[in-house]
């Protein structure tokens, strides 16, 4: 039991930050995948130059060393060396924003026709979410706020000042529109595992796409700092289900609105 149980912890998905954490959180959308595999290969050659730096500085101490060479070789100039250490470096760079470029075009790319839109409002200190899909003439939607829980008030199971009242559910394996916009001062829509970070600047409405790709539990928090109480609130989970078992859960929250907004 306890083999099973430590192989089931090995290979549950990492979408919460843990103790002694080194590295990133695992992947729920391919926008984090490819910055994490962008994050690997960058890193490749991070190893390399290391390597390659450390050799020649160890070469130097040992072949100019006072006693073995006590009249060194003085060289004033080489073009070839020059010319070396100029083409390597920009190769190396060209490798590097190749597929860093192409990532960036696509985490600013907005899907066209995206299948929900949520707005996320930030506040002080509390997330505001409206599904705006479902605001309809007959005075039905779906507008909720969510606090986070209290660091002396959690229940079993639940991460320290990261776990909040209402969860933001979506449907896995579909097209997303976060909308995001503050109610007062500088926000910012964060998750790690979704590989979102939206800024929400005070008269701007700034919009992400993402399409999460498995069911899960996935928090993030404002990486803003927005005030006194930044480090103790607006913590942010992201709850992604199934298609139909999303579909229960809008039909069961959709209310009549009371007139605030």
């Amino acid at each position: 039991m306890i083999v099973l149980e430590w192989l089931f912890l090995t290979i549950a998905p990492c979408d919460a930050a843990e103790p002694w954490q080194l590295g990133s959180q695992d992947a729920a959308t391919p926008m984090m995948q490819g910055i994490i595999d962008l994050h690997h290969d960058i890193f490749f050659f991070l190893i390399l130059i290391f390597v390659f730096v450390s050799w020649i500085l160890v070469r130097a101490l040992w072949h100019f060393h006072y006693k073995k060479n006590p009249i060194p070789q003085r060289i004033v100039h080489g073009t070839t060396i020059e010319i070396l250490w100029t083409i390597f470096p920009s190769i190396i760079l060209m490798f590097i924003a190749i597929p860093s470029f192409a990532l960036l075009y696509s985490m600013d790319e907005v899907v066209v026709d995206p299948a929900i839109t949520i707005k996320a409002i930030g506040h002080q200190w509390y997330w505001t979410y409206e599904y705006s899909d479902y605001n309809s003439s007959d005075e039905e939607s779906l507008t909720f706020d969510s606090y986070t829980i209290p660091e002396d008030d959690p229940e079993l199971g639940q991460s320290r000042l990261l776990e909040v009242d209402n969860r933001v559910v979506v449907p896995e394996k579909t097209h997303l529109r976060i909308i995001v916009t503050p109610a007062d001062v500088p926000h910012s829509w964060a998750v790690p595992s979704l590989g979102v970070k939206c800024d929400a600047v005070p008269g701007r409405l700034n919009q992400t796409s993402i399409s999460v790709q498995r069911e899960g539990v996935y928090y993030g928090q404002c990486s803003e700092i927005c005030g006194t109480n930044h480090a103790f609130t607006l913590s942010i989970v992201v709850e992604a289900v199934s298609r139909k078992d999303y579909g229960s859960r809008v039909s069961n929250q959709l209310s009549p609105q009371t007139g605030e907004a």
